[in-house]
């Protein structure tokens, strides 16, 4: 019998067509994995395929609620990748359906068909959180490891790139405010690790095979405090703002009001999420399950966010985009 190849091999992406989801499936499509974007609406994916030869990438309707879409876009895959998450919750789009239940949906489907599962949680998944994103995530984890106790789980820190809902959130910010909050004093810890190294990462294990049951955190090369973080972007941006540090009490009143917007800056969940550090674990680091572990060198974020926030620049101090 010939051994399987890459090529010969169908990967089932949940979430592939979003921010973290196309470096995932650009990383499958450079080793020449057959890919299947399992997503709500397979009509908004038509950017994927540049990523891949003819024929390599192609879009299915699947949505987590429901059991059969889910099992259909499994079928026939021999690996399942979910990175299907919410940062908050509009109408039936609720933490503990779409991290919890959804997570187990994928992963009965995954055991039903025999595949591997790559589960794409987060560093902070805790079940006794005060957040009910961090709670979701921790039992997305824990019904994932009771169906396939063989998944890998992701806890990637907070994801930047072009794209990224974190440093264009602030530059726009800074843009329209006259001062920017810091909730807590803006002593929470952060670890930015770059989406395609997320990515490459992700596409390693399907290769190798490697962390059965295992799980893997993965950081950038620095922590960053989030008032180092807003200095950082009010240099790069050319603004100059002052940083007012907010108690968590206050912020979580503020939020309250801003949660009802399209796209809230800031919403109470997101501010419990804030009292606890987003970094990498020390027996991750000792365990090697971290990017490094897997033979990647994370980008700082540095070498690549000013490819993307110079468009927030202050007037008349516009520079060259070096980084493209």
């Amino acid at each position: 019998m010939a051994l399987q190849t890459n090529s010969d091999t169908l990967v089932t992406v949940f979430g592939g067509s979003g921010f973290l989801g196309r470096h995932v499936v650009r990383a499958l499509a450079k080793r020449r994995f057959r890919i299947r974007v399992a997503v709500r609406r397979p009509e908004l994916a038509g950017h994927l395929q540049p990523l891949g030869t003819v024929g390599q990438i192609h879009a299915v309707q699947a949505n987590l609620r429901y059991p059969a879409s889910v099992e259909a876009a499994v079928r026939d895959a021999s690996v399942v990748i979910n990175l299907v998450g919410i940062l908050f919750e509009r109408g039936r789009q609720r933490f503990d359906v779409v991290q919890h239940l959804g997570a187990e949906q994928v992963a009965k489907a995954a055991h039903a068909h025999g595949a591997r599962l790559i589960h794409t949680s987060a560093i902070g998944a805790d079940e006794h959180s005060p957040s009910l994103y961090a709670q979701s995530k921790a039992r997305g984890e824990q019904a994932v490891h009771a169906v396939l106790p063989d998944a890998v789980i992701v806890r990637p820190s907070v994801v930047f790139g072009p794209e990224d809902d974190f440093f264009n959130r602030f530059g726009s910010l800074a843009r329209f405010l006259p001062a920017l909050p810091l909730v807590g004093g803006g002593h929470t810890r952060f670890q930015p690790v770059y989406a395609a190294d997320v990515g490459e990462a992700i596409a390693n294990l399907v290769e190798t095979g490697e962390g059965a049951g295992k799980t893997y955190e993965f950081g950038g090369p620095e922590v960053r405090t989030m008032r180092e973080i807003m200095e950082y972007v009010l240099a790069e941006t050319g603004r100059s703002r002052m940083l007012v540090p907010v108690p968590f009490t206050l912020a979580k009143i503020q939020a309250w009001f801003l949660q009802f917007l399209p796209n809230p800056p800031l919403t109470p969940d997101q501010v419990e999420l804030l009292r606890t550090d987003n970094v990498v674990s020390e027996h991750a680091i000792r365990d090697h399950r971290t990017l490094q572990g897997l033979g990647i060198t994370p980008a700082a974020y540095q070498a690549v966010v000013p490819s993307y926030l110079w468009r927030f620049r202050k007037t008349g101090q516009f520079r060259t985009n070096r980084y493209a």
